[in-house]
């Protein structure tokens, strides 16, 4: 493999910053967190319009054939913008479905999921390990409550963890009721979902491979966080003036800034590597899709802290827009389970 990105991958990224750049700017990003909106539809719409819901998906099936190394690159430059909406969820959601041999729910769900006209997000009962999902199913249908749903509002497809360790998927309607929450992160709101008796799809899809593709998206999610969060706090060092000079040339400062390229820069490797295993089936695939979740939000979280403290009193305002990515990387640190859990699991995968 290379570790080193091609021009086709170099011109997505730039292609997703300049589209983020355009749809949702600070000031509309601001908007929606201060709102009540669990989303912004036309930045979703205009990702969804550059190919992002078929990614992952099959030329044959109408997508675009990638891997989960281009799609992980794709998820950083969302980390590093903001992105509203459960992108994470969705494409989860569709790769199941991809892999899935119940053909009548891939022609009757796919395409409004690769078009992005249909919205998916997970429904996880208990915590992400499946021995934990305590939704129930009775034929064909479900029943259980999940309290902690991204996007719940927006979305029309719901992946369903059953109990069992089982995947299914239900579309909004019946038996379907959706209370949004209080969240940390309010560019991916949760709300509480009840199943009462829905309609649902099975799916005989891999769960171990949906899941491990979701940590690792969930991990290039906190690297591009991070990045963003270190890019912000080198700018503020040239901007901001103390005692006549920027404060990017005390010497304290600098070291900080420095520590905080170290967290980020080393863990981009991590990244790419569990994606370039993920796709090419290596042995420890499942070991590095749990180490790279739990070390790149883990770093998340610290690099947030520092560039906190390298803003100083307006780092902790909530009209900056250092707050975005604060509350951001609290919600990767929980999203599918804690480092600490996943570490955990990665020692378990080793023999240890």
């Amino acid at each position: 493999m290379r570790f080193h990105p091609s021009e086709e991958q170099i011109a997505i990224q730039d292609a997703l910053r300049g589209t983020l750049a355009d749809t949702l700017p600070s000031a509309k990003l601001h908007a929606l967190i201060d709102g009540e909106a669990d989303l912004d539809r036309p930045s979703w719409d205009a990702l969804m319009a550059l190919g992002l819901g078929g990614l992952m998906l099959p030329e044959d099936q109408g997508g675009s054939g990638l891997g989960l190394l281009d799609t992980a690159m794709v998820v950083e430059v969302l980390g590093e913008g903001g992105a509203s909406g459960p992108v994470i969820p969705h494409l989860m959601t569709v790769l199941a479905l991809a892999r899935s041999k119940n053909e009548d729910a891939k022609a009757k769900i796919l395409p409004g999921l690769v078009a992005g006209e249909t919205i998916a997000t997970l429904a996880f009962g208990g915590n992400w390990l499946p021995e934990s999902w305590d939704v129930s199913e009775d034929a064909g249908r479900v029943s259980g409550v999940v309290k902690f749903v991204p996007s719940a509002p927006s979305a029309g497809v719901f992946l369903v963890g059953l109990a069992g360790g089982r995947l299914a998927l239900v579309e909004a309607g019946e038996g379907v009721t959706v209370e949004l929450h209080s969240s940390i992160d309010r560019t991916r709101r949760m709300a509480q979902v009840t199943f009462a008796n829905a309609p649902a799809v099975l799916l005989d899809t891999d769960v171990a491979a949906v899941i491990d593709a979701g940590l690792v998206l969930t991990a290039a999610d906190a690297l591009g966080g991070a990045q963003k969060a270190l890019d912000m706090s080198v700018a503020y060092a040239k901007e901001r003036q103390q005692f006549g000079q920027p404060i990017g040339r005390f010497q304290g400062l600098k070291h900080q800034l420095a520590t905080m390229a170290l967290e980020v820069e080393p863990a981009r490797a991590l990244v790419w590597y569990a994606a370039y295993a993920f796709d090419a089936g290596l042995e420890d695939a499942r070991r590095v899709a749990a180490i790279a979740k739990a070390h790149l939000t883990d770093r998340f979280v610290s690099v947030i802290r520092a560039a906190v403290a390298a803003h100083g009193g307006i780092g902790y305002t909530w009209e900056y827009d250092l707050s975005v990515w604060v509350r951001r990387s609290f919600y990767d640190r929980a999203f599918l389970g804690s480092p600490v859990a996943h570490r955990a699991r990665a020692a378990e995968l080793a023999g240890w």
